[in-house]
Formats: structure tokens, C-alpha cells, sequence
């Protein structure tokens, strides 16, 4: 498939807001596309790269070059020139990019160019291109939406069913299955202003901690133990004290979901940032392991001795988990089997005040009817926070003053659109100790995409959590409202954009 049609299709899709147009033009380029093209379509058309970041910024790629007459630049040929860009390495490397990549846009036309350039600075955002695209495949491949979806969800890789599906057809899907291994994207919460709440929307339920620690699954099966986080990387390496335990459980086949916390001698949490920290770090494994050991805390079993649980109650799925895992790694929990019973609430809200004096941020209150929604926030699981927090995306961040000069310090804040876009919420630079002034000052910098000398607009890459008072009606931002007294709470790098707080969210929490 020709360049020039990927681009074609992008622009038509960021020029319309209605959904089902959108899916139209996804499923018409599916239908005209290679197999193997579909892959690399795909991240492309949601500006990411499939390799993941390959070193070419704006200073590689800004400079004018007279674009080509007509189109000749092939998907698969430009990705495959583009990897070889991003290799290269050495003294002279960065002449050679510029070099290279120069060569690549003189084949380019003017459309074809301005689609690169703003694909590689991270400037290409198209909303929620991963659900449009499910459909668009599902509608290019006569398949049932809820069969491709569900693929999705058990490979987690919406490229790895693309390609399959429009090879082989609908039957193929049938191919995909819960494989010990083969990490899936975690079911997430949704939010509720307290426990009573989530009480009258979710029936019988457990309430249990929320901890504020790094979700992992984990999988065992005959190769041995892998753990992964929730944007699926494999962090095994770096655990081996979490592998370790994990090995002693009694099952030979299963997948597990959970968190994994640092505890102080008191059984309390340490920071957050300390844990982030501790998992993070690929330098002297076994070192930190003994100095910081972190320990799983799960919730909830995928998978056991080969029965797949995802469409279970959890009611069954936990005790499936029980069966196999200690009481000691088992989070804390207590059963509303009738949640109009007066005595039973007021022991769930006695629970959300213990876990809270324990140190952990709140509760998540979870329906025991409910299966496991992989990849989405499912309607049986309600987390409560005893404050108002958001997950927001950072836009740009100025230069700071007198001690934080050097550092980028105020940020500027904003929340995501349903186009994929974001709106600013205001600005912060409360909360921020000299550690994370210094370490979103790297993060940033890789990030800008330009520097006045007094504000460095970024990628909207960087997740933080931003703890706030309320809101208040502002005509300065374009959602309306802005954030009084926020302050940062953490940097949320296990977090990616596409997962921070909606403007919906905001505006639903005004009082």
C-alpha cells in the first residue's frame, strides 16, 4: 500500500468527528490494505511507531525539503526505512540521520511529509484510534465486533488480530485464547464519590484495599514465571524475589492479577515513588531486591491449571485465587452480601477508614456477580478515593526560578477530549520535590517539541496525578473550568496518555 494513502485516510479521519464516519474510512483502508501493511497502519494512524521511540525528533526532521511531484513511498517501505534511521548509532550518527531522513521526505509529497514529520514529534493524534480501528477491522472482515474485540483483548495486540483476521478470515479469531504467557490488557475501575455509592450501583460486593503500589500479572507455566505490568512490558527480570514466591504457589498453569508494594517493618506502604523506583530500575537486580523488597498482593485469577475464569463471577474467580494463593498475598477484603442492610454498609465504610490509617489509598468496591472486562473499565469494579484526584497529561512546563532554576517546573495540565485531544486545565507546581523537578526535567526535555525560553511544549506523553480542592468556572481554559489549589502528587510513568482523565470526568465532578 502506497504512503500516500495512509496519509489520506489520516487527514480524513482528524476532519470528522462523527464515529461511524471515522470507522468507514478506517474499514475502507483495511479493506485495500495488505495484511502485513495493517500492522504498521495501524500505530501509524494513532501516531505511534510500532518499534517504539527511534531517536528522530523535530531537529532531525524540521528542516524545509521540496517535496516530491507524485506518490511512490510505500507503508511497509517507509517503516522498514525509518528502523534503519533510528539504528543507527556512533560518531556521525546524528549527520547521517538528518542525512537519511532528508533522502526519505524528498520522496515524500506535501501531504505524505507533513503526516511523517508529525508522526515522528508525536504531534499525530486521532482519539481513540485503538477502539475505531477494532471496529473498522470487524466491519472490513464481516466479523462480529464483539468476536474481534474480544481477540483484541486475549492477544493483546490489536495489530497481531489485524493481520490475522484479514489473512485468514473470521474463523481465524477462534485461534485466539487465554494462554499463560501471553500478557492481556488488566480490567480497570471506574470511579465512585463514596462506598455507599458503589454500593447502590453494584449489589452484593467485595469491598477490598485499593493499594498504591505497581499492578503486575503474573503467569506461570511450563517455561516458568513472568510478570508483566499493566501496559504489558515484562518486568521479570527485575522481581526475582516476586518470581520466587510465586514459585512456591501450588498451581502449574495460571494467570494472576494483582499489585506489586514496597512495606516499611510496620507493614505500611512506602511511596509510591519508591516502589515505582525499585521496579523501575534495571541496575543491580539482586542488590535492590534485598535492599527494597517488594511483595504481590492479588486480587483476582484469569487463569488456573488451564480453566479460563475470565466470564466467571468473581465470586467464583476469588475463590479459585484463594485456593491457590496464600492468605498473605491475598488483598484485604470484607464481603456486603446485602448491601441494604444498614450494619453491613457502615462495616464496608469502617473498612475504607481502617485501609486508610493503614496507609493505602482507598477501596475498590467490586460486584461478585461481575466478570473480568479485560482492557476496559468494567462496569462491576468502582474505586474510591477519600480525595479528589485526576490522572493528567502534561502539555508544557516553564523554566523555573531562584532554586528550581534549570529545572522545568510549573506544568501545564490538561485532560483528554474524546477526539484524543487535550484541553488545559491549568497550571501547578506545588507538590514537586528537587527529585521529580529533576527527573521530569530529563523526561520533558526528550518530550519538547519547542522551547521560547520561558515554556517547553512537549509530547502529551507524561502522566501525573494531581491531587485538587474542586473546581471552578474559568473563561482563561477551554473546558471551562480550572483546578483550585492542585498540587502533584506523583508521576504516573506506568500510566500512558490514553489512559489519564477525560474532560468528561472533570466536568461530571463539579459541585
Amino acid at each position: 500500500m502506497l504512503l500516500i494513502r495512509l496519509a489520506q485516510v489520516s487527514l480524513d479521519v482528524a476532519a470528522t468527528s462523527a464515529r461511524t464516519r471515522k470507522t468507514a474510512l478506517l474499514a475502507g483502508l483495511f479493506r485495500d490494505a495488505e495484511p502485513d501493511d495493517v500492522p504498521i497502519a495501524i500505530p501509524y494512524l494513532a501516531g505511534r511507531l510500532p518499534q517504539g521511540r527511534l531517536g528522530i525528533g523535530w531537529s532531525t526532521v524540521g528542516d524545509p525539503v521540496p517535496p516530491a511531484a507524485g506518490p511512490s513511498l510505500t507503508v511497509a517501505g517507509t517503516d522498514a526505512e525509518l528502523t534503519a534511521i533510528g539504528a543507527l548509532s556512533g560518531p556521525g550518527s546524528q549527520t547521517a540521520r538528518k542525512q537519511r531522513m532528508r533522502a526519505l521526505l524528498a520522496l515524500a509529497t506535501a501531504d505524505e511529509q507533513r503526516f511523517l514529520r508529525a508522526l515522528l514529534v508525536g504531534e499525530l493524534r486521532q482519539g481513540a484510534l485503538d477502539a475505531l480501528a477494532t471496529d473498522a477491522l470487524a466491519l472490513a472482515a464481516g466479523a462480529p465486533p464483539a468476536d474481534v474485540r474480544r481477540a483484541v483483548m486475549l492477544a493483546g495486540s490489536l495489530p497481531a488480530v489485524a493481520r490475522t483476521l484479514l489473512a485468514d478470515g473470521p474463523d481465524a479469531l477462534a485461534a485466539f485464547v487465554l494462554t499463560a504467557g501471553t500478557p492481556v490488557h488488566p480490567m480497570l475501575a471506574r470511579s465512585a464519590p463514596s462506598v455507599g455509592a458503589a454500593l447502590d450501583e453494584l449489589g452484593p460486593c467485595a469491598v477490598e484495599e485499593k493499594l498504591d503500589g505497581i499492578r503486575v500479572q503474573v503467569h506461570r507455566d511450563a517455561t516458568g514465571v513472568r510478570v508483566h505490568t499493566r501496559t504489558l512490558d515484562d518486568i521479570t527480570a527485575r522481581l526475582p524475589e516476586l518470581v520466587e514466591a510465586v514459585a512456591r504457589f501450588p498451581g502449574e498453569r495460571f494467570i494472576l492479577d494483582g499489585e506489586a508494594i514496597a512495606l516499611d517493618a510496620d507493614g505500611r506502604p512506602r511511596p509510591f515513588q519508591e516502589t515505582a523506583a525499585r521496579i523501575g530500575s534495571r541496575l543491580d537486580v539482586a542488590g535492590a531486591a534485598a535492599t527494597l523488597p517488594v511483595v504481590p498482593v492479588f486480587f483476582d485469577a484469569l487463569l488456573v491449571d488451564g480453566e479460563e475464569l475470565l466470564d466467571r463471577p468473581f465470586a467464583e474467580r476469588h475463590a479459585a485465587l484463594a485456593r491457590l494463593v496464600p492468605e498473605a498475598m491475598r488483598v484485604r477484603r470484607t464481603l456486603v452480601p446485602d448491601p441494604a442492610d444498614p450494619a453491613a454498609r457502615e462495616s464496608a465504610d469502617a473498612f475504607l477508614a481502617t485501609t486508610l490509617e493503614r496507609g493505602h489509598e482507598g477501596v475498590v468496591v467490586k460486584g461478585l456477580d461481575g466478570p473480568y472486562t479485560a482492557g476496559r473499565r468494567g462496569a462491576s469494579w468502582r474505586k474510591v478515593k477519600p480525595v479528589h484526584t485526576l490522572d493528567l497529561v502534561v502539555l508544557a512546563a516553564e523554566w523555573g526560578h531562584g532554586r528550581r532554576t534549570g529545572k522545568l517546573s510549573n506544568l501545564h495540565l490538561g485532560a483528554r477530549r474524546p477526539d484524543g485531544t487535550f484541553a488545559m486545565l491549568g497550571k501547578t507546581f506545588k507538590g514537586l520535590t528537587d527529585a521529580m523537578l529533576a527527573e521530569q526535567t530529563t523526561r520533558l526535555l526528550a518530550l519538547a517539541t519547542d522551547d521560547d525560553g520561558h515554556v517547553v511544549h512537549v509530547r502529551p506523553e507524561l502522566v501525573v496525578e494531581i491531587a485538587y480542592d474542586g473546581l471552578q468556572r474559568s473563561t482563561r481554559y477551554p473546558a471551562g473550568v480550572t483546578l483550585r489549589f492542585a498540587r502533584v502528587l506523583r508521576h504516573r510513568p506506568d500510566k500512558t496518555p490514553d489512559e489519564a482523565d477525560t474532560v468528561e470526568t472533570v466536568l461530571s465532578r463539579q459541585t
